[in-house]
């Protein structure tokens, strides 16, 4: 049964990737994964926003990609390490940091990609994700962060699990078995899309064999993160369900 995170909603998908950033650079610049920036993404019509979560030294979790601080704001102290009062300032001029639990009641109709970026955040992010399980999807580069969030979300009472996007060793299974033309129906339970690259390492993981598998498993294909038109026409034409891009505006007016 496809999970209502998918339903719905407009088909070929389009994810903003940490929402829509128009403008880069100067003091003022809005920052990925802010208020701001999914605001503009929200403003251009995206039904998806991908974003990334860490744990603050309160134990919040907020909506940040990098561990560190190093690339966005040229310091290199640790996002655990630093008070959410002093993110929250820091983050004022730059589009506002948001938690979790503030994005969800911002943007009450924004269906959210979150990616679970430390094993930290996989248990308190489950009280904030159980009363929205509709309109999620969690995932992590880990499978086993994966499966604590989806645990905590669970225990803490949702109705049903939140929609769930497989990790590196998912897509390793997928990859290598499809290459065997072998199924992967084992490898996909409980899965409901593989948000991927075409390439990875000079390796191509979209593959016609795994995009034929996917669908056959009623699991969706993502793929990240493309930013030019042709190449979002040529994975669509292929059979990818989605396209996770920094130009979600330019993305909506190709699909």
């Amino acid at each position: 049964m496809t999970h209502p995170y998918l339903v719905g909603t407009r088909h070929p998908r389009v994810l903003a990737h940490r929402g829509l950033v128009s403008t880069a650079g100067g003091d003022s610049a809005v920052w990925e994964n802010t208020a701001a920036a999914f605001a503009a993404a929200h403003a251009a019509g995206v039904e998806y926003i991908e974003t990334d979560c860490q744990l603050t030294a309160d134990g919040d979790v907020v909506l940040f990609h990098d561990d560190t601080l190093e690339r966005v704001a040229s310091d290199s102290r640790r996002v655990c390490d630093v008070r959410t009062a002093e993110l929250t300032e820091l983050f004022a001029d730059h589009g506002g940091l948001l938690t979790v639990a503030d994005a969800l009641d911002a943007f009450p109709d924004t269906r959210f990609n979150i990616d679970v970026k430390t094993p930290a955040a996989a248990e308190p992010i489950g009280a904030l994700l159980a009363p929205h399980t509709d309109r999620v999807l969690v995932t992590s580069f880990s499978d086993r962060t994966r499966r604590a969030a989806v645990d905590a979300t669970m225990r803490a009472g949702a109705a049903h699990r939140p929609a769930t996007s497989g990790g590196r060793a998912t897509i390793l299974a997928v990859r290598s078995l499809t290459t065997l033309r072998l199924s992967p129906a084992h490898a996909l339970k409980d899965i409901d899309a593989l948000q991927i690259p075409e390439r990875h390492g000079g390796v191509r993981i979209v593959t016609p064999a795994l995009l034929r598998a996917a669908a056959r498993c009623a699991v969706e294909v993502h793929v990240w993160t493309i930013n030019d038109p042709e190449q979002m026409q040529r994975l669509v034409r292929a059979g990818a369900d989605g396209i996770v891009t920094d130009r979600a505006d330019l993305a909506l007016r190709t699909l």
